[in-house]
């Protein structure tokens, strides 16, 4: 029967007590959420974090709290250690860089949708009203067709060769 972590009547060390090299104690603050089968979980957040601090911060949280404290360290630890000057502002960066660039890529499709239902309601309304030759269109409507054209053809690229990747993973 296994109890945070560890089977009941052996004393298996989490991963902290067994990266740290010490005997892991009935009261180990770190074997609820340092199980000794992901030892890379609290490598990372020892290596970044190192194991007194975080000692420390979950002495300091009410039980109920530390999980999500857990689940926040290793995400930052994970982050900081594929980009070491970053960590998590660098992978929000990036990610608001690709909102920023959908949200113009909509916009000059919703222009173009826009564009074309004048350019289809114009061509409904009978001679006499109005003509709907190109040579009639706007010089701001053709760039916005034009730069429309040219950015839908364009491949999305990443900076970042991991961002596929999770960071809540080694």
């Amino acid at each position: 029967m296994k109890e945070n972590g560890r089977k009941q009547g052996a004393v298996a060390p989490c991963a902290a007590c067994k990266l740290l090299r010490r005997r892991c104690a009935p009261d180990c603050v770190f074997a609820p959420y340092f199980s000794a089968d992901e030892p890379h979980k609290f490598a990372n957040v020892h290596r970044v974090f190192g194991a007194s601090n975080v000692n420390k911060m979950l002495q300091e949280l009410p039980m109920h709290q530390r999980g999500d404290a857990v689940s926040s360290m290793v995400y930052e630890a994970n982050a900081r250690v594929r980009d070491p000057v970053y960590g998590c502002v660098g992978a929000i960066s990036s990610l608001q860089q690709q909102i920023d660039s959908l949200q113009t890529q909509l916009a000059l499709a919703q222009a173009e949708v826009v564009h074309l239902r004048m350019r289809h309601f114009s061509t409904d309304v009978p001679k006499h009203q109005g003509t709907s030759s190109p040579e009639n269109s706007s010089p701001s409507s053709k760039m916005l067709s034009s730069q429309a054209k040219s950015l839908f053809s364009m491949d999305m690229v990443v900076d970042q060769p991991n961002m596929g990747e999770s960071l809540w993973s080694c």
